[in-house]
């Protein structure tokens, strides 16, 4: 599946490299000059997400097996150009994801469905080069938050009666790369960028030698976006 987004994402970029002109022979026509000398810009974004789970253990043990998903990105999008090459952004948005999880050790009841739905708030750092005609590389970094909304943090049930539980806060640290292009009446911009939870996400089951919980020392995401971005 990522293969199959990954070149959609291609293809839907290159029809709009080629409905705008961009390289066109001696084509120098800029499409929204001014755009990037704005001191706030806003948008929106949609996009894919691929959410994933490391695991540290305890004791050396069988590896708990995730079967990711695809799930479904949108949001917001707040610039502060600080020159023009720098970029301080807001992108808060509301991401959807599925994760399967079966406990290999576990003969009995080992599979847990783990559906999330996550208010994720980055600031972000995007540093771009030179604009080149009507597109212009960067890379970007920095630091989120978000909330688990469907978590069961607060739900006194565990995986005893076959309720998984996370802690409903979670940090990371994200980092990736896109194009940003200046089509005529707005600029949109393909990105991909990865994420990686900083603190442990398990909420643990009451009983300390639970099989689903008692063994693992750490549980933090780990994801990738695909965003398409309109300005």
């Amino acid at each position: 599946m990522k293969k199959v987004f990954f070149i959609l994402s291609f293809f839907i970029t290159l029809q709009g490299i080629q409905a705008q002109g961009f390289f066109r022979d001696g084509s120098k026509i800029k499409n929204l000059d001014n755009f990037d000398k704005q001191r706030w810009s806003w948008g929106y974004f949609l996009g894919f997400n691929s959410y994933d789970f490391k695991f540290d253990y305890k004791e050396e043990a069988r590896d708990i097996l995730v079967e990711k998903s695809i799930g479904f990105n949108v949001g917001l999008i707040g610039n502060l150009r600080i020159n023009d090459y720098i970029d301080l952004r807001l992108e808060p948005g509301v991401m959807f994801a599925n994760r399967n999880l079966t406990f290999p050790e576990i003969p009995d009841d080992n599979f847990r469905e783990v559906k999330s739905t996550y208010v994720h708030i980055p600031l972000l750092v995007k540093f771009s080069t030179k604009r080149l005609n009507n597109f212009k590389p960067f890379v970007v970094g920095g630091v989120s938050t978000s909330i688990n909304l469907s978590s069961n943090e607060d739900n006194p049930d565990d995986n005893s009666v076959g309720e998984f539980r996370m802690n409903s806060t979670t940090y990371y640290y994200e980092v990736g790369f896109g194009v940003d292009f200046y089509l005529f009446f707005f600029k949109f911009t393909p990105s991909i960028r990865g994420i990686f939870a900083i603190n442990d996400e398990l909420k643990r089951d009451v009983d300390p030698n639970s099989p689903y919980t008692g063994n693992i020392d750490k549980m933090a995401t780990r994801g990738v976006f695909i965003n398409f971005t309109f300005q």
